[in-house]
């Protein structure tokens, strides 16, 4: 249940995502080029050397703690692309990741989730409402950026020494923004 607390969640993540790195490491496997969401962009950047592990640290507890501050919400899988999910949203909803040809999450005020789960399933689409207490990557998160940003601002960015797919461009992680505070926030 602790873990249910995003300030507790996104610190057990990255330690859990960050371990398991360092173990496949320490069997010899290294990988030509990371990625990861969310928070696993910040696991790839520290494993990167973008952040130092005491840095990396300190940001994802900071934006667990600025992320739970926020008004509570909801996720919502859906089996349909974005685009196709796209014009369904209203009432503050927003497609929250883009996962696939046939799959996407929104995320947004829980009564909307609710609203659009129930009209998509009458639809016959399947979804599932996921186990989360906020609605993550959604305008109800816009408060919790400037902070953020004063925070990362405090923080020593490198370029990263392994490529890095950044999950914000689906593109190769430039060094200008490896090493922008506007990109982490």
């Amino acid at each position: 249940a602790a873990v249910a607390d995003t300030r507790a969640a996104l610190p057990a993540l990255f330690t859990v995502e960050y371990a398991l790195a360092q173990l496949w490491w320490s069997w010899g496997v290294r990988p030509g080029a990371l990625v990861g969401h969310s928070v696993g962009e910040f696991v790839a950047a520290c494993l990167a050397g973008v952040f130092t592990l005491e840095d990396a640290l300190h940001l994802v507890a900071k934006r667990g703690q600025l992320m739970q501050a926020q008004a509570p919400g909801s996720m919502l899988s859906v089996r349909l692309s974005a685009e196709a999910v796209a014009p369904k949203l209203t009432d503050g909803l927003a497609i929250a990741s883009d996962n696939g040809p046939r799959l996407c999450v929104v995320s947004g005020p829980t009564e909307a989730v609710q609203r659009l789960q129930a009209a998509l399933e009458a639809e016959g689409t399947a979804c599932r409402m996921l186990q989360t207490s906020h609605a993550f990557h959604s305008p109800m998160m816009d408060a919790a950026v400037a902070p953020f940003l004063e925070t990362v601002k405090g923080m020593r960015l490198s370029e990263p020494r392994i490529p890095i797919v950044s999950t914000a461009t689906g593109t190769w992680l430039k060094a200008s923004e490896a090493t922008s505070p506007e990109y982490w926030a």
